[in-house]
């Protein structure tokens, strides 16, 4: 199975939760799944337990190391500042998202944290893999939100 897949599964966990639908996995660089992670930011009264950064904080963990140097992070949708900014203090090699984030997003879209002159790694990016997998699932999340 994919990450990609992986990473859309631990979306569907999190929206069964209650939680926003993003999913995110962190593959060593064999390409072993180090960690995988949905949003817990309601379950943990965290606005920062992101699923980016609970992958990436358990992947660190594991390798005993707060570097994930020649590690790929794939979430399914585009990251926001905050966690764009926590994958390149992670040194993240490649960053793989789903679904673009016009609103929220951090990397292709708002403050483009990338591309910060202050910032001080750039991992490589592939946006847009299973794009519409990815914003389905959040479509169909915030529809039930709102009601009919």
């Amino acid at each position: 199975m994919d990450a990609m897949c992986l990473a859309l599964e631990e979306a569907r966990a999190a929206a069964a939760r209650g939680e926003v639908p993003v999913g995110a996995v962190v593959l060593a660089p064999d390409g072993t799944v180090l960690a995988r992670a949905g949003n817990r930011t309601e379950a943990d009264h965290d606005a920062a337990a992101h699923a980016e950064l609970l992958a990436m904080r358990e992947a660190a963990q594991r390798l005993g190391t707060p570097r994930l140097a020649g590690c790929d992070l794939v979430v399914t949708l585009e990251p926001c500042p905050m966690c764009a900014a926590a994958a390149a203090l992670f040194r993240i090699r490649r960053l793989i998202f789903g679904a673009y984030d016009p609103k929220g997003g951090g990397v292709e879209h708002g403050p483009r944290i990338f591309d910060a002159a202050t910032c001080l790694h750039r991992p490589e990016i592939v946006g847009g893999v299973r794009e519409r997998e990815a914003a389905a699932l959040l479509r169909a999340f915030f529809a039930t939100l709102r009601g009919p």
